[in-house]
């Protein structure tokens, strides 16, 4: 029954907006990717050639190739793993951090609210992505470092937002009746309220997924991320801008339609999560 009803859902979310579906097929390739895409590519990532520097996409190279005659194609396809995990670590993080001390400061109030509330607003003081830069100029660039500044800047989001639906939240008449059965304010929150607030966090997340991902490749193509020469989006950008002027418009096109491709992706499924977890929209 559950599966029927999940299948209505997903039905309805997709056929009320194609571009939804759009949007999952794009997913499922960038998954694909991410899984299998070393086993899948026609070159190795790594390897250098110097008879092939800066060839136009063709027959051998669909993508062409960079100034160290390395196969685009096969270095966009291998980076899908360590963007998309950055992105997807950082989220999970900032979510699952960010909505406990939201549903504390929000149900208990008091000092818990206080000083939560001016720690995120600590870090919404400063520009998100200089944060961002300081934070991993600091601690070095590395993948983890990378992941932990982008989930900093992603917690006040997640934070303020569970805080606000829990304290509208906390008075209702379900939770009150949990607490007169008997229920302490943790298996209050964790059984009745945060089951409720995850919808419109997980649209959020979607949303925030889009974002993580363009926070990751703007500090690789500053300089402050990933370190060439591993596959990254963000560092194949910035080594292609140089090429811009002499007319190798390939080496920063296709890093870059996938950045967009990935963002687009996430963005449009952020509106069709929204149909799918909404009580109100489904069939």
């Amino acid at each position: 029954m559950r599966a029927m009803v999940l299948g209505r859902n997903l039905s309805h979310a997709f056929g009320a907006n194609r571009l939804t579906l759009v949007a999952a097929a794009i997913l499922l390739l960038l998954l694909l990717c991410a899984a299998f895409g070393q086993f899948l590519v026609p070159y190795d990532p790594l390897m250098t050639d110097g008879t092939a520097k800066l060839m136009a996409p063709g027959a051998a190279h669909m993508f062409g190739t960079d100034a160290l005659g390395r196969d685009i194609f096969s270095r966009i396809v291998v980076a899908a793993r360590l963007d998309l995990g950055m992105a997807i670590s950082a989220v999970a993080l900032s979510f699952v951090l960010g909505l406990t001390l939201g549903a504390i400061a929000g149900y208990f109030g008091g000092l818990a609210d206080r000083v939560i509330g001016r720690v995120m607003d600590t870090i919404m003081a400063f520009p998100l992505f200089v944060l961002a830069m300081g934070i991993v100029a600091a601690l070095g660039n590395s993948v983890l470092n990378i992941i932990i500044a982008t989930m900093i800047i992603n917690l006040p989001f997640y934070c303020r937002f569970a805080r606000a639906e829990v304290n509208v939240r906390r008075e209702t008449g379900y939770v009150e009746a949990a607490r007169m059965g008997g229920n302490r304010a943790p298996a209050v929150l964790v059984n009745h309220i945060v089951p409720n607030i995850l919808p419109p966090m997980m649209v959020q997340a979607s949303l925030n997924m889009g974002w993580a991902i363009l926070n990751a490749a703007g500090l690789s193509f500053i300089g402050l991320g990933v370190r060439p020469p591993t596959p990254e989006w963000g560092i194949m950008v910035s080594e292609g801008a140089s090429f811009i002027i002499s007319g190798e418009w390939w080496t920063f096109v296709f890093p870059g339609a996938a950045l967009v491709l990935a963002v687009f992706c996430f963005n449009l499924l952020g509106d069709g999560l929204r149909d799918l977890l909404d009580p109100r929209r489904r069939i």
